[in-house]
């Protein structure tokens, strides 16, 4: 018998937004704002998901493997959080929370025991996130976590070059690095951010030509998507360290990813241990870590 997978799909709303979020990896699967889509709805001949939560992995580990206490582990790209069934644990019509706890696959994978919860809440034409790690282990657990929601571009057109634009809350010396090899990235080049004289930076078809734009050093803490007339689209605000800006190369999607991340993919050729990584997180036994970002939509 074959068994098929069935998402189990809640629905939040208020008197602006109405929000769908799937029990299957607790992924925002839809954000409709006066009737309008603003979530990339996961077509997969450009990219097959809607806004995954990445845990307890960021990107790319150099071959697929994490050493922790010197025995290897294989992982694949951004971790299993994003394929894993959560379980409801708070429902209200404007607010719910969704839980994954450690068990025997995931400690096959990843050998630290945790609980986490994700919790969307929205408030007028904003959604807040917000992510709870807890480490239900009696050693020092590390890990990373991260948001990879894709919104669709303003009035997208295939024939179009230029998408739209990006706005910082900084408007200078902006720096970012790329992956070079393996989905890992190369830290000794940084190139600087070049934007326009509205301070905005123009998206078009070779904007991210070379994978994403990763910027380190919590340089940024809010991204604007505006459109091709310079308008404020939809908005995120975050206090992640580390954000990546993302669309698939040479693909001309309809979409462009805004990633705050607490972690980052590996640097080429990393084989130390998984605590070392860059932007690894700690937590000591018993100990919670929670963090959160605002998906704010302009119009």
């Amino acid at each position: 018998m074959i068994l098929k997978f069935v998402k189990i799909m809640k629905i939040l709303s208020n008197n602006q937004l109405i929000v769908k979020i799937s029990t299957h990896g607790a992924e925002l699967n839809s954000i409709n704002y006066n009737r309008k889509e603003y979530l990339w709805q996961a077509d997969p001949v450009f990219w097959k998901r809607h806004a995954p939560i990445l845990f307890p992995i960021v990107g790319k580990s150099w071959e697929d493997k994490n050493k922790i206490a010197g025995k290897n582990y294989m992982m694949t790209q951004h971790g299993f959080a994003r394929d894993m069934e959560f379980v409801q644990i708070f429902d209200r019509t404007d607010e719910a929370r969704f839980l994954l706890n450690s068990n025997e696959e995931t400690l096959k994978k990843y050998p630290f025991p945790f609980r986490l919860e994700i919790g969307y809440r929205l408030q007028g034409n904003q959604i807040h996130v917000q992510w709870t790690v807890k480490n239900t282990g009696d050693k020092e657990m590390h890990f990373q976590i991260g948001a990879h929601p894709a919104f669709y571009f303003p009035d997208f057109d295939t024939k179009s070059v230029e998408k739209g634009f990006f706005g910082f809350n900084q408007e200078k010396d902006l720096k970012y690095i790329l992956i070079a090899d393996k989905g890992c990235v190369d830290t000794q080049k940084e190139y600087p951010l070049k934007l326009n004289d509205d301070h905005l930076l123009a998206i078009n078809t070779s904007t991210f030509n070379n994978d994403a734009l990763v910027f380190q050093n919590s340089q940024i803490k809010k991204v604007t998507l505006y459109d091709k007339n310079r308008k404020p689209y939809l908005e995120m605000q975050f206090n992640a360290p580390v954000v990546g800006l993302w669309s698939p190369a040479g693909k001309n999607a309809p979409f462009v990813c805004i990633e705050p991340w607490y972690g980052r993919c590996d640097s080429i050729n990393f084989k130390g241990e998984f605590e070392d990584k860059d932007w690894m997180q700690h937590l000591e036994p018993r100990s919670t870590f929670t963090a959160s970002y605002v998906i704010k939509i302009l119009s």
